[in-house]
């Protein structure tokens, strides 16, 4: 079974950058550099600790910008990673998938009906083929997962 996290929206503020899109279309990867945590990272960290040691994976599965060229797409994948170091340098993520735009992440997840995904595209949690939630049940979850 893995936790698979999305990053945009769900536990990174792009949306809340002054002028995201302005930057993405602009092919700035500026938004997703700066973008601040939205949970308490140190818990987030702490319950990922405590459902990996029981043997859970937990991974990272997120969309590139729309309409990036290839060198923007690149950019972005690496501020994302260090978006990531920076912020949870404690969690070794057993995957990190960052895919094309509007990718079905069902598709490249493995497809285990075990499987959860926290993320705050509805779409995404509809087309999820096992257990979909939204950011805001996340630490709920982890946390009854945790015990």
């Amino acid at each position: 079974m893995t936790i698979w996290f999305d990053m945009d929206g769900t536990i990174a503020d792009l949306y809340g950058v002054q002028n995201w899109l302005e930057m993405l279309i602009a092919e700035d990867p500026t938004p997703y550099a700066i973008a601040k945590p939205l949970t308490h990272f140190s818990l987030f960290a702490k319950l990922i600790h405590k459902i990996q040691a029981k043997g859970v994976k937990v991974g990272i599965v997120s969309w590139l910008s729309k309409n990036g060229s290839p060198e923007y797409n690149v950019s972005v994948e690496l501020a994302k990673m260090d978006w990531l170091n920076r912020h949870l340098p404690s969690v070794q993520w057993d995957e990190i998938k960052v895919v094309s735009y509007g990718t079905n992440k069902w598709e490249v997840c493995g497809k285990n009906s075990a499987d959860v995904l926290f993320d705050d595209e509805e779409k995404n949690r509809e087309n999820w083929g096992g257990h979909a939630y939204t950011p805001n049940e996340m630490i709920a979850i982890m946390k009854e997962m945790a015990r």
